[in-house]
C-alpha cells in the first residue's frame, strides 16, 4: 500500500496532464533557443571570430542548424512515449514509430548540408544516404497513418466481471510504475549520453566514440524500452491467454528490437530494418484486428434470437 501510495505520488509529479503541458512549453522554448544558438555559432564560425573542427557536419551550413531544435522535439516525444505508455498499447508504439521516423527527418536536415549536386548522385554516400531517408520518410509517414487507423479499430465489447476489472486496474498500475520509472531512467540516459558524445568531441582520440551522431541515446534508450515491453508482455498474461492478443503484444516487441538493431547499422540496411519494423508492426495489428472482427461475428450468432 505505501509503495503504491509513493509510485501514485511521483506519477502524477512526472507524467500528469499538467506536467505534459509545462513540458511542452519548456521544450518549444528550449527548441527554439537551440536553434538561434546554433545558428549564431555558426555565423561566427564563417566569419572568422571563433575556430570550429573543420570536419564538423553540423556547424558547416544554416541549415544543419534545424538539427538541434530537432533532437529537443525527439526528447518530448520520448516523454510523451512514456506519457502514453499507461494509457495505451497501441498508441505506446506509435509513438516509437513516431519517434524512429523523427530521427529520419533529423538526419535529413543534417544530410541537407553535405549534399554534392552532380551527375553522381547515385556514387557519393551522402547523396544515397539522403535518397534512402527520403522515400524512407514517406513511406513510414504512410505505414503510422495506417498503423493509428488500425488501433482505433473496435469489434467487441467484453463484459467483465469484478475480479476481471480488478485485474485490469492491478495491470494498469503496473504499467503506471514503469511509466514513473523510465522518466529517471530517461534523464540518466540522456546526462550519460550527452555526456559521453561532449568527451568524444573534446578528445577524439578517447575511448567514447559513436558511429552516428542521430543514434546518441536513442540506442540506450530503446534498449531499455525492450526490457519494459517484456515485462508488460509477461504481467500480461494474468488478464488473457488469447492467442491473437498474446501474438499482437509478442510481436510489438519483436517490432522495437529491429528498431533497436537498425542503429547499429548505416546505409540502406538501416532503412530496410526500420521499415520492416513498422510494417511488421502494422500487420500484426491487422491480423488481431481480424481475429477480433471474427470472435466478434462468432459471439453474435452464438446469441439467442427472439
Amino acid at each position: 500500500m505505501i509503495v503504491n501510495t509513493f509510485f501514485n505520488k511521483f506519477y502524477l509529479k512526472l507524467l500528469s496532464d499538467n506536467v505534459k503541458r509545462k513540458s511542452e512549453r519548456i521544450i518549444l522554448i528550449i527548441a527554439i533557443a537551440s536553434f538561434i544558438f546554433h545558428l549564431i555559432i555558426i555565423f561566427l564560425a564563417d566569419i572568422g571570430l571563433i575556430s570550429i573542427y573543420k570536419n564538423s557536419e553540423l556547424l558547416n551550413n544554416p541549415i544543419a542548424a534545424i538539427y538541434t531544435p530537432f533532437s529537443f522535439i525527439l526528447v518530448y516525444e520520448v516523454y510523451l512515449l512514456i506519457y502514453y505508455l499507461p494509457k495505451s498499447i497501441t498508441t505506446y508504439i506509435g509513438k516509437q514509430y513516431e519517434i524512429i521516423t523523427l530521427i529520419i527527418i533529423r538526419r535529413l536536415f543534417k544530410d541537407l548540408s553535405n549534399l554534392t549536386l552532380s551527375s553522381n548522385w547515385f556514387k557519393i554516400k551522402y547523396d544515397l544516404q539522403f535518397t534512402y531517408d527520403l522515400i524512407a520518410a514517406v513511406i513510414m509517414f504512410f505505414l503510422i497513418y495506417h498503423f493509428y487507423i488500425q488501433s482505433k479499430k473496435r469489434y467487441r465489447t467484453i463484459e467483465r466481471n469484478e475480479k476481471q476489472k480488478e485485474e485490469i486496474s492491478r495491470f494498469i498500475q503496473i504499467k503506471k510504475k514503469i511509466a514513473t520509472l523510465l522518466v529517471p531512467i530517461l534523464i540518466l540516459l540522456a546526462i550519460y549520453s550527452f555526456l559521453n558524445w561532449g568527451i568524444g568531441i573534446i578528445y577524439p582520440s578517447s575511448s567514447v566514440s559513436f558511429k552516428d551522431i542521430n543514434n546518441v541515446f536513442f540506442d540506450q534508450f530503446f534498449s531499455v524500452l525492450i526490457i519494459a515491453d517484456v515485462i508488460l508482455l509477461l504481467f500480461s498474461f494474468f488478464l488473457t491467454d488469447e492467442f491473437h492478443v498474446v501474438i499482437r503484444n509478442s510481436g510489438f516487441i519483436i517490432s522495437t528490437i529491429l528498431i533497436r538493431l537498425s542503429f547499429s547499422v548505416t546505409g540502406l540496411l538501416n532503412t530496410i530494418l526500420i521499415i520492416s519494423a513498422i510494417l511488421f508492426g502494422l500487420f500484426v495489428l491487422i491480423i488481431h484486428n481480424k481475429f477480433e472482427k471474427q470472435i466478434a461475428l462468432e459471439t453474435t450468432n452464438d446469441k439467442p434470437r427472439l
